[in-house]
């Protein structure tokens, strides 16, 4: 699932990919279901090209998002990105994945990720498991 979710620089919020032409993707918001024409000059990024920076190897965007999944069963995080302090979030980043690189993966990291975590819950998005156990079989 992860893999059809893209991140459009430039503009707000996940896109899921609909369609794709010849220079142009059809992307429908994850938010409002608008659907709209994307071209190839602009940046475009999957989720399932993410990870996170730790102390050993990167870690996936799955799995990390499967952790916040885990550690707030299912919900959408209670935490208000806007109002915490740099030393919550990154706190909860701890929380969630214990060796994260702390001089790497910055506040505005978290609080994307807390963010895209936010709206594919509310999308009824949430097999971030599903797909990194997808990807680790494709490997094999």
């Amino acid at each position: 699932m992860l893999k059809t979710i893209l991140f459009i620089s430039g503009k707000p919020g996940l896109y899921k990919l609909v369609s794709r032409g010849k220079n142009i993707l059809i992307v429908e918001s994850v938010i409002d279901k608008k659907r709209l024409p994307i071209y190839g000059s602009e940046k475009i990024i999957s989720l399932g090209d993410i990870a996170m920076f730790t102390d050993d190897e990167d870690v996936p965007l799955g799995q990390v998002l499967s952790s916040v999944k885990k550690k707030e069963n299912g919900a959408v995080v209670a935490l208000d990105i806007k109002k915490a302090s740099a030393d919550e979030l990154s706190a909860y980043m701890a929380e969630v994945l214990p060796d994260y690189d702390r001089d790497r993966v910055h506040v505005s990291d978290i609080k994307k990720l807390i963010s895209w975590y936010n709206m594919l819950i509310n999308a009824g998005l949430t097999d971030f498991e599903e797909e990194a156990e997808e990807e680790n079989t494709a490997e094999e």
